[in-house]
């Protein structure tokens, strides 16, 4: 049985770690909001918890995210194990972000799961400026590409 230090140990980690921190039990009702997910989401941890998921993650998304959800506190795991995975979710103002999350079935003392937890943080700077790099990779691949199809045998241009 964990000491009230180890517990009031956990409580200020999870309370003060700049990565959002959330706990959904099994209905998908939020239980646990920290400041991380506060500055990550936008939402007030009074203005979430004992709402759904569905606050944060976009309408397309859902059926998807619902299916993984239950599949994953029904089997005790998640299928992405240890594996973080960029996604999409939404903010307060409405705008859509990008994240990187990591996900984890919470269980009881009897293996029965409790709900899901997700750990993360916003990247959504970091993904546009991937994809612009990406994007600027592929029109010089193609430029080079192009140069090569118009140059004569010795390598000048026809």
């Amino acid at each position: 049985m964990p000491s009230d230090f180890d517990a009031m140990l956990c409580d200020r980690l999870v309370a003060q770690m700049p990565e959002a921190v959330i706990f959904a039990d099994r209905d998908g009702r939020i239980r646990l909001w920290n400041r991380g997910a506060e500055v990550v989401f936008g939402h007030a941890s009074a203005d979430v918890v004992g709402k759904s998921l569905d606050i944060i993650i976009p309408e397309y998304l859902r059926q998807r995210h619902w299916e993984g959800y239950h599949r994953a506190l029904a089997e005790g795991h998640t299928r992405s194990g240890d594996r973080v995975l960029p996604t999409k979710a939404l903010r307060k103002d409405g705008t859509t972000i990008y994240v990187e999350l990591s996900f984890a079935v919470v269980l009881d003392d009897t293996g029965a799961a409790i709900g899901a937890l997700a750990v993360g943080r916003n990247i959504t700077e970091k993904f546009v400026e991937d994809k612009a790099r990406r994007r600027r990779l592929a029109a010089l691949e193609e430029e080079v590409a192009a140069r090569a199809r118009h140059a004569g045998p010795g390598g000048d241009a026809a």
